[in-house]
């Protein structure tokens, strides 16, 4: 049993990451589909709704890893502590935009710097989880999300630079 884990000791199970990749992802769509109403700019709108249905992707493959998982794979990693340290690195709000209320917001440019600041906790958090990813499927995976991850703020501070960076 030692040599199933080639060494390692899996701090969290693989179905707790995917658990919390989709709750990221699910949480990057509401956002956008949110802002997507709350703003009159069409161009803008248009990203928004792209980037939630990116999200969408991100969720499908998320959640097709974990249905694919058997039960061997279910089992491997800690007892709670795991999931004790993992929810303690994230924080209760990591990755959450509830507190956002976004028909508060006056500035398409505030959305667009909340929408980034999302994306690159998204991407840490993804570096961070790699580290535990025996998987190279997987591992490939997540990489390719991280890339598209990375896409979304380019996109989005583009589309800063090109509409409301220029203004100050």
């Amino acid at each position: 049993m030692e040599g199933a884990q080639r060494g390692k000791t899996a701090m969290f199970t693989i179905r707790e990451i995917y658990d919390l990749a989709i709750q990221i992802e699910r949480n990057g769509e509401a956002f956008y589909r949110d802002a997507a109403t709350k703003v009159s700019n069409p161009a803008l709108k248009a990203l928004f709704e792209h980037l939630a249905d990116e999200e969408v992707n991100h969720i499908k493959t998320f959640s097709q890893k974990k249905d694919a998982l058997g039960p061997a794979q279910d089992r491997t990693g800690l007892d709670e502590s795991g999931t004790a340290i993992l929810r303690g690195l994230l924080g209760d709000q990591t990755f959450s935009l509830k507190e956002v209320n976004l028909s508060e917001i006056e500035r398409e440019e505030h959305l667009i710097s909340l929408a980034v600041e999302f994306e690159k906790d998204t991407i840490l958090f993804y570096d961070m989880i790699s580290a535990f990813i025996d998987d190279p499927q997987t591992a490939a995976r997540i990489k390719e999300i991280v890339e598209e991850e990375n896409r979304h703020v380019q996109l989005l501070e583009a589309y800063d630079h090109q509409e409301g960076g220029e203004e100050e």
